[in-house]
């Protein structure tokens, strides 16, 4: 039986085209051989790959060079372009130049052509920085300022550039030579406005990314998202207080953030690291409840009271009216910072307001039944509390206070209320308004007088009438009694 050769396998047959192929494209490359000149964009196949270099076919007498570390995962076969670096008799290429194989002629062509060099940033000097592009051999650069990075840098963030590589792009090249200024800058903006093409498709309202502080300012943090800056506004930094940006975020920090408003194009983008906390008021209802003591820090203080942090990121308010008697919004027991007691008044979720009492609550609620005990127009006696910048807080009843307007003091303008009125001082007011919703009474002292005048008054018509009435009486009876006696004396 006559013997049979084996068929080749698959992979053999796949192996030979590939081979086949790769043979025909190194043979169509150098079909027609180019004159080649420094600074040219050449395209070619990558024909063998060594330890230090990169063997490129370009349609060459002989294959062109380039340094392996500009490779960039690309293998034998596939395709690259680069820049004639130098056009013979040996073929150099490159994408960018190694700072170990530069020349002058090199960096000429690399100005020309507007291709990146690798540089060591040597030293600080006035002005910038010194850079070494030549390796051994040398050459040397000046780096202003303003061009080592974008963005603002203080002086021992300046420093911290010394001794690192960058690839920058030459600005200027004095044919010596002997200047260079060179910008790292230019080649980070290229790459950011590439970047931030992308990104921009993703920065839509309600999309949440992830970005690097820029800077710091005092309204706010600006924030890197690739090449597209946004601005998180200090209100927007946590649920928490925020007294200044720097006491939360740094320079350089990665924050997670949410697209709240694109303005203007995508040239106002503003956003929010606070939309991706937890709200604090979920479920406050619930964990607070009136009457419910507290012990917390106060916050800042107002003229109209205190805000107090009951839970990160809770503010509640202790109203002047609800300090304790004799005790004011400037007293040192109430400070920023001093911790307090006191109890919860109310629970407002829809309008997120918590209000405060460091008066013990009555076990009723005072509002209930008001309307048989005071009415509006009438005049009462209180007792005064405490003396504010716009008027004075009269007790009226156990947990029932009134406020006296600096305007219905009685006093003149621009004398301050805390000159005629002190706490523990009893006073004689009239009611001129009841607001049952927002629980808040209005007062007067000088409405309180105009009704003692008025009483007064009216006391004395009172009084007139009735004593011209005993006179009309009088008068009449006497009368009548002379006339009787007239008659008498006739018959």
């Amino acid at each position: 039986m006559p013997q049979t050769s084996s068929s080749p396998s698959l992979a053999e047959t796949a192996e030979s085209a590939d081979r086949r192929a790769f043979e025909d494209a190194l043979a169509a490359e150098g079909s027609g051989k180019k004159k080649l000149a420094e600074g040219q964009l050449v395209s070619g196949i990558i024909a063998g790959i060594t330890p230090d270099v990169v063997l490129v076919s370009i349609g060459a007498k002989s294959d062109a060079i380039m340094d392996r570390s500009e490779l960039d995962g690309e293998k034998v076969g596939d395709r690259i372009e680069a820049i004639v670096m130098k056009a013979g008799p040996d073929v150099r290429i490159s994408r960018k130049l190694a700072a170990a194989r530069r020349s002058k002629a090199e960096l000429r062509v690399a100005s020309e052509a507007r291709i990146p060099v690798s540089g060591k940033v040597l030293s600080r000097n006035k002005g910038g920085f010194d850079i070494g592009l030549g390796g051994s051999t040398g050459l040397k650069a000046f780096c202003p300022v303003s061009q080592i990075d974008v963005g603002r840098h203080d002086e021992p963030a300046l420093a911290a550039y010394v001794g690192q590589t960058f690839d920058f792009r030459i600005l200027e090249y004095s044919e010596d030579g002997r200047r260079v200024v060179v910008s790292r800058v230019a080649l980070l903006k290229e790459a950011n406005d590439e970047s931030a093409s992308k990104v921009k498709e993703q920065i839509v309202p309600g999309a949440v990314l992830t970005g690097r502080v820029r800077s710091i300012t005092d309204f706010g943090a600006f924030v890197d998202l690739g090449g597209v800056e946004g601005l998180v506004h200090v209100t927007e930094i946590s649920r928490k207080r925020v007294a200044h940006p720097k006491d939360v975020l740094a320079a350089g920090q990665e924050v997670t953030v949410k697209v709240t408003k694109v303005e203007q194009d995508g040239k106002r983008i503003s956003l929010s690291m606070k939309e991706l906390e937890k709200d604090p008021w979920e479920g406050i209802d619930q964990r607070l409840a009136p009457g419910t003591t507290f012990t917390a820090k106060v916050a800042r203080q107002a003229e109209f009271g205190l805000f107090v942090e009951i839970e990160p990121g809770v503010d509640g308010l202790v109203h002047v009216s609800q300090l304790p008697p004799g005790i004011s919004v400037k007293d040192p027991s109430v400070a920023a910072g001093q911790m307090i007691t006191g109890w919860i008044r109310e629970v407002d979720m829809n309008a997120r307001r918590l209000s405060l009492t460091m008066r013990e609550s009555s076990s009723r609620d005072p509002w209930e039944g008001i309307d048989a005990r005071i009415a509006e127009g009438g005049v009462t006696h209180g007792t005064v509390e405490n003396v504010a910048v716009f008027g004075v807080f009269v007790k009226l009843d156990e947990g029932l206070t009134g406020l006296i307007p600096n305007s219905e003091t009685g006093l003149p303008h621009g004398i301050p209320a805390s000159k005629t009125f002190t706490p523990g001082q009893k006073v004689e007011v009239k009611i001129i308004g009841i607001d049952k919703e927002r629980k808040r009474i209005s007062l007067s002292v000088s409405g309180a007088k105009d009704e003692a005048e008025r009483g007064e008054v009216r006391k004395y018509r009172e009084e007139s009438a009735k004593r011209e009435k005993s006179e009309a009486q009088v008068s009449g009876f006497g009368a009548s009694l002379l006339a009787a006696l007239t008659t008498k004396k006739g018959k």
